[in-house]
């Protein structure tokens, strides 16, 4: 595998080669770049079977070479790099067929799956032509997945055995299956075969296009196209299995089924935007009128609440009213509403992570992000919220407390904290010294009276500041400090911010 690297900052392309080194000896590295415009040229000069390209770099950026790189009929895959405020990017990278974009930092594990995936499509291409003509479903798969040019042979073969024309007119249809892809298929096909098998005078073929969780059926011979496709969306809502999703594209001869793959699978994510399941027509779908997606800016103010104080049966429901905020009788576009769930279950994510409830460390954010972004029904999207939920935890108690005093202490701390309350003021209570209490407090909790204090009250400021509006001078007295300067500077040691910077930081 010959592979080029187009990144403008060096400590990173040092880090890609030690990476390829530690994977693979036979990779061979034929150039780097640290721009656009260099990478361009050695991509035409040099060929490689794969590029790996950074988004953001002087003089041309990653999506403008690979555009140019398209245009000159160069056929080196991409994998591309982006930082999780590049979204937009990486949206528009996926428009040009680049299905590999990996986040920053790049883990070792992502990086090779990446190439893995990669590696395999270019093998895929390099499969020369068959040395003699094959069955019609061979034929059919290598016009689509591009392996195969019309020539005078295959053309008379087709005329002949098949009855099929070089400009006939075929349907393409895309039958979308997801992640169940492999326990699916075989009742897909099962099904696909009876439904137009019912359609009088129709000739089908089944195929298996690479690498897209899908079925295609070519239909050929059928004598008005509007008729059947009608006739299809009625089959579609009657009788279609809840794990299909279907595309429907009419192209002219065989050479065209690839475009037809192309033009539609990027298009069969439109059945989030829509109340019921329907047969996506291209290019009837791209002139489909759209309304704003308004992010929920207030429902997420709510959940934030609610995994503030532990109500996770709340933030469940609060997860289901966001799904269900998409289904109210308008048409979002897809890109949109995708959007919206990254936003809020990085919201979710952060808020989970800052309070200490989410085991962070086995969540992967790349997996997470590519569950949302290659969604194309609206239980995947669910799924992916479904995934981040199981990683996060309620928040965990404080030690096991055996000191009966001890529990009574922290339960004054809890109730009275808001008007500072003190060690002394305590021990009054309990009749106790407070060097007596101090000491046993210190000795079951682990930590000080004046620590934990602390800790308690800067740990309700930041639910202050993550989920109201207060003023800091408001939400200092509500934890007990009745100097806001000197609430600050506790913050900030505690924190390493100030209360305003943090509130920015989250917001």
């Amino acid at each position: 595998m010959r592979l080029l690297i187009v990144e403008d900052e060096i400590r990173i392309r040092e880090g890609i080669q030690k990476l390829l080194g530690k994977m693979r000896q036979d990779y061979m590295i034929v150039g780097e770049a640290e721009n656009g415009e260099d990478g361009l040229v050695m991509l035409r000069e040099l060929k490689p079977d794969i590029v790996i390209t950074d988004i953001r770099m002087p003089k041309m950026n990653g999506l403008e070479m690979m555009t140019n790189a398209v245009k000159d009929g160069i056929t080196a895959k991409a994998i591309v790099l982006s930082a999780y405020s590049e979204f937009e990017y990486a949206r528009k990278a996926m428009k040009l067929g680049v299905t590999e974009y990996l986040l920053k930092p790049i883990s070792l594990n992502e990086f090779s799956k990446a190439l893995e995936h990669v590696e395999l499509q270019v093998e895929k291409d390099r499969q020369e032509k068959p040395e003699k003509i094959g069955t019609l479903e061979q034929i059919l798969n290598d016009f689509m997945n591009g392996r195969l040019e019309m020539d005078e042979d295959i053309s008379a073969y087709l005329h002949h055995s098949y009855q099929i024309e070089r400009a006939e007119k075929l349907v393409f249809i895309s039958v979308y299956l997801g992640s169940r892809y492999e326990e699916e298929r075989d009742r897909a096909v099962k099904h696909l075969r009876h439904m137009f098998s019912t359609y009088p005078g129709l000739s089908f073929c089944i195929l298996d296009p690479v690498y897209k969780k899908s079925l295609a059926v070519v239909l050929y011979h059928y004598p008005d196209a509007h008729d059947l496709e009608r006739w299809l969306q009625q089959q579609i809502l009657t009788y279609r299995p809840r794990s299909m999703t279907f595309g429907w594209m009419e192209v002219t001869g065989p050479e065209e089924l690839k475009r037809g793959l192309d033009c539609l699978s990027p298009c069969m994510d439109w059945n989030i935007s829509f109340d019921e399941e329907i047969l996506i027509s291209y290019p009837k779908i791209i002139h489909v009128q759209t309304v704003p997606c308004i992010y929920p800016i207030e429902l997420e103010t709510r959940m934030k609440v609610s995994i503030c104080s532990d109500n996770w049966e709340k933030a469940k429901a609060l997860m289901k009213e966001f799904h269900d905020s998409f289904v109210d009788g308008r048409i979002y576009a897809p890109r949109e509403i995708k959007e919206c769930y990254v936003r809020f279950l990085w919201a979710v994510m952060g808020m989970a992570k800052e309070l200490g409830c989410i085991n962070f460390e086995s969540l992967k954010q790349q997996k997470l992000l590519e569950m949302i972004m290659e969604a194309k029904r609206r239980e995947e999207l669910a799924y992916a919220a479904d995934y981040l939920f199981h990683y996060i935890r309620p928040r965990p108690e404080d030690r096991e407390i055996t000191h009966l005093t001890v529990k009574r202490v922290r339960s004054m701390i809890r109730e009275f904290y808001q008007s500072g309350i003190t060690l002394d003021e305590i021990a009054s209570k309990l009749n106790l010294t407070p060097e007596y209490l101090g000491t046993q407090f210190h000795k079951e909790m682990g930590v000080t009276f004046s620590t934990y204090m602390k800790n308690f009250r800067i740990s309700k400021a930041k639910e202050l500041l993550c989920t109201t509006h207060l003023k800091l001078y408001e939400i200092a007295a509500k934890v007990g400090y009745s100097d806001p300067k000197y609430f600050s500077k506790v913050f900030k040691e505690m924190t390493g911010q100030l209360p305003a910077d943090y509130r920015k930081t989250l917001k």
